[in-house]
């Protein structure tokens, strides 16, 4: 297979240099995925630029555009504020071209390793950032579309998938675990980027700027340093590699959890049933759980109104400084969700490695469903505390599948191709980022406008996601093994691979030096230390706002 331009250009980037010899130390890897999925994982974080954005010219307060105004005019104006609404798009953005990306290129990934793709992704994802800093300057909202939402996306979809088959090659023996490992970062990175972007907002804010141009510029040049570290970090493990001591499962064992000792080949994975069942239960979950991300602080504070800070009344009868009052303590409940989102993708991704994916899965939908039809009638009755702990584990819930499907696929498919499987599964994100934030906004504005009161808007929304969930179930009950008359042949397993166990022997000399450096006491610890510092400084500041919530 001859060489892109990109590896040529930059050998460093080919995969060859990536191939680790036998002594690395696999965790090394997890610290690397997560360092770019932090920093892509402040695309749940977008919302704080919202209501800055929304006065950008008129700095205090915002100045709507001329009564009459068509939405070109308003795209194009440079004299009056962006609405909300459209700010909102680049959330959609982001997530209808991460599914594209991961489904274009995820072939791509394989052929030329995670180190390109992180590259890459570090490329688009920080550059999207300064163009989008460009956009706020001219106060063109296409160039933050263009910038944020469209390359970002892409680089959103690159970064999400450069670790998962990597680290899958590097923890045979706890897939669930690693996959959890680096997925927990993208439900962090809101956690971390959010406050940090507020930070930097009042800081660069002057009575003539808002302060979001800036922060963008500054945020594209710290997530464009952590994610090239992350990025150079990746290695791939030689061929026939295994953790030390660690034997396959047995024939019965892996029939009973759906493990395949086989490989199948992308084109043929994705067109099979069980790919597309698989597609169909992870869209149907997220699509209930996106749907309650975006819209998780107005949510509490219509249904739960003045008793969030002890007064009588309802949302409509909120003084503004009432009002300001609310979102601070929504702000602790957005803050809660994103630890449970967190914890979840790491929670149930290692409980699925002892009670199996499919158990997994079915867990989520039959509790997903009793969870959601209960949110109504705790919100009647005012239990703010049930009413809470019914979104915390939901979101668990939400983070959860998406760091257990990429081990779901690995037992059914093989290892080989599952970062281009995964990649082409990723439109099932892409859908429900359309979907769930569709089905909960217009629902709730429909009930609005035919007089239905803000604290029961959201009823019939929890109803229906609920339904949504038992036909993710069904489908979720469908899947069966892949027959063996799928799996890859010797002779193609031989081909696919020969690339990697020449280019093994041809950089042997070249990763010497660091699988020594690998085994000394303190490699592990410090690149470990450079994810958990950050993480442990969002857990801090979210825990601060928790406390103001219940206080």
């Amino acid at each position: 297979m001859s060489a892109t331009p990109l590896a040529a250009e930059w050998p460093l980037l080919a995969k060859e240099r990536t191939i680790a010899t036998p002594d690395f130390n696999r965790w090394l890897v997890p610290p690397a995925a997560l360092a770019i999925h932090l920093c892509i994982g402040m695309a749940y974080g977008f919302s704080v630029f919202w209501l800055p954005l929304s006065r950008a010219v008129g700095v205090t307060h915002p100045i709507a555009c001329p009564a009459g105004m068509n939405l070109v005019g308003e795209v194009f104006a440079t004299g009056c504020d962006w609405k909300i609404s459209m700010l909102g798009w680049v959330f959609t953005l982001f997530f209808v071209f991460l599914g594209l990306a991961a489904a274009l290129w995820g072939g791509w990934l394989e052929r030329e390793g995670p180190r390109k793709a992180g590259v890459v992704a570090a490329f688009c994802w920080a550059g999207g950032l300064a163009l989008s800093g460009l956009g706020v300057y001219v106060h063109q909202i296409g160039l933050l579309w263009l910038g944020s939402g469209v390359i970002g996306g892409l680089g959103l979809g690159l970064g999400y998938i450069s670790p998962v088959s990597t680290l899958l090659k590097w923890f045979p023996d706890r897939r669930g675990m690693a996959t959890g490992m680096a997925i927990m970062g993208f439900g962090g990175g809101a956690m971390i980027g959010a406050p940090l972007a507020d930070m930097l907002i009042k800081h660069f804010a002057t009575p003539t700027s808002v302060g979001v141009w800036q922060t963008f510029l500054v945020l594209a040049a710290i997530y464009f340093v952590f994610m090239m570290g992350g990025a150079w970090g990746y290695r791939l493990p030689p061929a026939g590699w295994k953790p030390a001591g660690w034997q396959p499962p047995a024939e019965e064992a892996r029939r009973k959890a759906m493990m395949t000792d086989g490989h199948v080949s992308l084109e043929v994975a994705w067109r099979s049933r069980q790919f597309w069942l698989v597609w169909a239960v992870l869209t149907l979950n997220v699509t209930a759980g996106i749907g309650i991300i975006g819209m998780a602080s107005p949510m509490l504070q219509e249904v739960f109104a003045g008793r969030l800070i002890g007064v009588a009344a309802t949302f409509n009868e909120l003084t503004t400084a009432q009002r300001a009052q609310t979102a601070a303590v929504a702000a602790g409940f957005t803050g809660l969700l994103s630890l449970f989102n967190i914890g979840g993708r790491f929670f149930w991704a290692s409980l699925s490695d002892r009670i199996g994916r499919k158990t997994t899965y079915l867990t989520f939908f039959l509790l997903g469903f009793v969870l959601y039809a209960s949110i109504p009638s705790w919100a009647r009755a005012g239990d703010m505390v049930l009413f809470v702990a019914c979104f915390c584990v939901i979101l668990s819930m939400y983070g959860g599948s998406f760091s257990t499907v990429p081990a779901y696929l690995a037992d059914m498919f093989g290892t080989r191709m599952v970062g281009a499987i995964h990649g082409r599964l990723m439109t099932a994100w892409a859908t429900a980022g359309v979907l769930g934030p569709v089905l909960v906004n217009y629902i709730r504005e429909y009930q609005l406008d035919h007089g239905v009161a803000r604290a029961d808007a959201y009823s019939i929304t929890m109803y229906l996601l609920s339904a949504l969930l038992l036909v993710g179930m069904l489908c979720n009950w469908l899947v069966t093994p892949v027959s063996k008359k799928y799996h890859m042949t010797a002779a193609e397993l031989a081909e696919e691979k020969k690339l990697a166990d020449d280019t093994h022997q041809h950089v042997a000399a070249d990763v010497a030096a660091l699988a020594g450096a690998v085994r000394q006491s303190w490699l592990v610890p410090l690149t470990w230390s450079a994810v958990w510092v950050p993480i442990a400084w969002g857990v801090w500041i979210t825990l601060q706002k928790v406390a103001v919530m219940f206080r």
